[in-house]
């Protein structure tokens, strides 16, 4: 598997970045924070997305940006795959977008393989690569700080992820399911048996049961009970025929009976409504005769009204026209009248509202004395106000003079203190830096003086381990003892500018607090000179608004006493316009009586019309009901005949005969019905009988049934617990074998590897067991824990151990499935210059046994010198983005971009 290209739009420190990969080895070089890592972040969250992370998705989302585009494009088994992954953030969740396809160029799908979303495009890489994201991390990828993670793995741990880059676990997971299976088969297969022996148990007592022999005895006496039933039906059918025969004669002379009734009825009935219509005839005759009299007594009382309403005659028109004159009369009085009490309630309303206008001017002239008093004294508080606050600036600027006077004598003028602490303070920062490296080189340089001389008591070279015999590099100890007192001059000379800088830093902090404070008096002086201005304006403003204040009362009592003497005249206009109200209102009433008279005329007049109608629907209603009664006339003489006719066709001997046939087939039908439910009742218990037999007997076949199935069954299962047991030893014996092969090569490219690095004749061999447990000796045989080397021996170590791995993934699969590429994330943090030449050496071995790929990230210049690709990584101190651009490996960048 190779890295073919990598683009990335707003990931982490990149607005837009671009890079090929090609093979051999590709140093990304640049400075600490500009985002190296990063780019390989990219290639590994491609490929598995959000597991491939320490934090959320939006952790990787450049800050200020809305989302972020990942592109990959990677060959694997001869066949090119891009990956495209885009976030995007709205209403504090992150959308992620994912597709993989297989590609003919880096843009151009060739439709045999495509993925869509997250979850589908992790599990085909996965499949892919044959290793999840963690099982790629411990495999190919050794991030930044995680040189020594196998190392510092237990032994458990260790173990389960070589195994599972090794396919080993895979064969484990295959063992447990196979012991799971031979578990789950055993439980099914007793559960079986122990349903078999119910089953036989069961099909044992229903034989002893005599089923057949019972079915056939109750098949019997069901026959011979059926037979009687059959019989007392055919009778029951004779029996209810001559009884409906009979019913039907007394329902015809019934029927006969009920019309003749009926007719006689109707015959009563309207000889009655005959007799009530004549009498209804005479009452309306009467009615007639009462309504004439009561016209006569209305037109008397209307002469007599005529005089008092204005009549001479008392007509409709009449009337109308005399109620008109009255009315426009009336109307014109009663406008009179409203006019005169609103224009009295106005007098009255005039008087009350001036009346409370002079009591509000009264009110307000007093609040206008009172205003004027707090003026006045609002005044004489701020001048007090002014005369405290230049008591206060006197104060301020005596306290000014003091601080000031701290600067005398000193190398630091005024304004200046702040700054002049600040730069005090980096320079100590710097001092101490200086310090903490002298103290690391010193400590270094005495450590080799102290082996030097370890060596040298043994008669060894403390360069070489050679014999000191006649040996040209005995006297270099001599130069690292000079280089221990340097180290210590130096030192003491920089601890001692230390204590002069932290003297001079405390007298500055002094300054700037009384520079600080110095700040603040003159503030204080300037905003307190501002309040003395604003409060004796403020005195004046309110002596003058004292004055206005007075003369305003003074005006408003005035024009209160003028209001009362207004309000006075309005209340005796108002006594007269209601006198002349009363005088209109005698008028008035005047006028209404004669309206009621000539109401009283009006509803009169229209009672005797009323009456008038009331006389012609009489007499119309005394014509209809003789009309009505001639033609009742003529239905009652149908009725009587029809009558006669029914009175001769009734037969009561007939009726008679009919009842008796009736009664004896009832009787009968009582009889048969009762011996009918006995009958049914015994077929119905032998039916069930039989029933119950019937179903015992399926019962008994079905258990047959079942018992022969559940035998094949058990015999099918005994067969398949034997083969998950033997397919669970075999995957067992199977990873032990392979385990142990395993180990005997990683163990043999361990040590293959570790001798190349290593180069130190202090260690002999490592040894491997079956569980990965990792063991050094030295050359005189004494065993270490890797945990006993030093730092950068056990970063070689485990640099070592990976890289042995990789060797075996690559040796040991087949090669339709290329392993990823080797990828080192800062290797070299915890090596010295030595240790570093070593790893390159150790980059040279894993390209000399066939890595096609290999991806370094370092600031190293050595390791540098070693790519075949250089690729540097800037970051732009004003945008905070960083940049990525493609290098000649042997050109004058390098120096460039070293660390210092």
């Amino acid at each position: 598997m190779r890295f073919d290209r990598i683009r990335l739009v707003n990931f982490k420190p990149y607005g837009d970045a671009d890079l090929r990969f090609t093979d051999g080895v590709t140093v990304i070089h640049g400075l600490n924070g500009s985002g190296k890592s990063s780019l390989l972040e990219a290639c590994f969250f491609a490929l598995y997305g959000s597991s491939a992370l320490d934090g959320t998705l939006d952790d990787v989302i450049t800050n200020g940006e809305e989302g972020t585009e990942v592109d990959l494009w990677f060959t694997h088994d001869g066949t090119a795959y891009h990956i495209e992954r885009q976030l995007k953030q709205y209403d504090g969740r992150v959308a992620h977008d994912c597709t993989l396809a297989a590609v003919d160029g880096e843009d151009d799908a060739d439709g045999d393989v495509f993925r869509d979303g997250a979850r589908d495009v992790r599990a085909f890489v996965t499949e892919l690569l044959r290793m999840d994201a963690e099982a790629f991390v411990n495999c190919a990828y050794v991030r930044q700080g995680e040189v020594n993670a196998l190392i510092n793995a237990t032994a458990t741990q260790r173990q389960d992820i070589i195994d599972d880059l090794l396919q080993l676990g895979t064969l484990e997971e295959y063992r447990d399911r196979a012991g799971d299976a031979r578990l789950g088969v055993e439980d099914v297969l007793n559960a079986k048996r122990a349903v078999l022996d119910e089953k036989e148990r069961q099909i044992a007592q229903k034989e002893e049961q005599n089923l057949h022999g019972r079915l056939n005895d109750l098949e019997s006496d069901l026959s011979a009970v059926e037979s009687k039933i059959d019989g007392y039906n055919e009778q029951k059918r004779k029996a209810e025929k001559t009884r409906e025969e009979a019913a039907e004669v007394l329902r015809e002379s019934k029927r006969k009976r009920e019309e003749l009734t009926e007719v006689e009825a109707d015959v009563e009935t309207l000889e009655e409504t005959i007799r009530e219509a004549e009498r209804e005839r005479e009452e309306h005759r009467t009615k007639i005769r009462e309504v004439r009299e009561r016209i006569d007594e209305l037109q008397s009382s209307i002469d007599d009204r005529l005089s008092d309403a204005g009549l001479e005659e008392a007509t409709a028109e009449a009337v109308a026209t005399r109620r008109a004159e009255v009315d426009t009369a009336e109307a014109e009085l009663r406008e009179k009248v409203s006019d005169v009490r609103v224009q009295a309630e106005g007098f009255r309303n005039q008087a009350t509202n001036l009346a409370a206008k002079a009591d509000d001017l009264d009110g307000r002239a007093e609040e206008a004395f009172d205003r004027a008093e707090r003026l006045e004294a609002e005044a004489e508080e701020a001048e007090a106000a002014v005369e405290e606050a230049e008591t206060t600036i006197e104060t301020l600027r005596e306290e000014a003079t003091e601080r000031k006077e701290r600067f005398d004598g000193t190398d630091v003028a005024h304004g200046e203190a702040t700054e002049r602490h600040e730069q005090l303070q980096e320079k100590r920062t710097e001092l101490r830096e200086r310090i903490a490296e002298l103290e690391t080189e010193h400590k270094n340089a005495k450590r080799r003086v102290r082996e030097a001389e370890e060596l040298l008591d043994a008669g060894k070279c403390p360069e070489c381990g050679q014999s000191v015999d006649d040996s040209p590099h005995a006297d270099r100890i001599e130069d690292d003892r000079e280089r221990v007192a340097e180290l210590e001059a130096e030192l003491s000379a920089a601890r001692g500018r230390t204590t002069e800088l932290k003297e001079r830093i405390e007298t500055t902090r002094d300054l700037v607090a009384a520079e600080e404070r110095l700040t603040e008096i003159e503030r204080a002086i300037e905003t307190t000179e501002t309040r003395i201005a604003e409060k004796r304006e403020a005195a004046e403003r309110k002596r003058e608004r004292t004055k206005g204040e007075r003369a305003t009362a003074e005006e408003l009592s005035a024009r209160a006493e003028q209001t009362r003497e207004v309000a006075s005249e309005k209340r005796a206009e108002a006594q007269e316009a209601t006198e002349e109200a009363a005088r209109l209102e005698e008028r008035l009433d005047e006028l209404e009586t004669t309206l009621d008279q000539l109401e009283g005329i009006e509803r009169r007049l229209e009672t005797v019309f009323e009456a008038e109608d009331r006389i012609e629907q009489l007499r119309e209603r005394r014509e209809a009901i003789q009309e009505l009664n001639d033609e009742r006339r003529t239905r009652l003489s149908e009725l009587r005949n029809r009558r006669d006719e029914l009175r001769e066709v009734v037969d009561e001997a007939a009726v008679e005969n009919a009842r008796n046939a009736e009664r004896k087939a009832k009787a009968y039908l009582e009889k048969v019905e009762a011996e009918l439910e006995t009958l049914t009742s015994q077929r119905t218990e032998l039916q069930n009988a039989i029933g119950g037999i019937k179903g015992e007997i399926e019962a008994l076949e079905t258990l047959r049934s079942e018992r022969d199935e559940l035998t094949e069954t058990v015999e099918m299962l005994e067969t398949l617990h034997e083969e998950t047991a033997a397919l669970e030893t075999a995957y067992g014996d199977l990873r032990a074998e392979l385990r142990q092969r395993n180990v005997v090569e990683l163990e043999r490219m361990l040590n293959e590897t570790f001798e190349l690095v290593y180069g130190n004749d202090a260690y002999s061999h490592i040894e491997l067991d079956g569980e990965y447990a990792l063991t050094v000796y030295q050359k005189d045989g004494e065993a270490l824990d890797p945990e006993q080397l030093s730092g950068g021996e056990r970063a070689l170590f485990n640099l070592s151990l990976r890289c042995a791995i990789y060797r075996l993934l690559v040796e040991g699969i087949d090669g339709a499935a290329p392993t990823p590429p080797l990828i080192l994330d800062e290797p070299t943090v915890f090596l010295d210059a030595g240790h570093v030449t070593r790893l390159v050496d150790l980059v040279e071995e894993m390209r000399g046994f066939g890595v096609r790929q290999i991806v370094i990230v370092s600031h190293d210049d050595e390791l540098v010198g070693a790519a075949d690709e250089l690729v540097v990584v800037e970051k732009d101190p004003r945008t905070n983005r960083s940049t990525v651009r493609r290098e000649d490996a042997g050109g004058p960048t390098v120096a460039s971009l070293s660390d210092d």
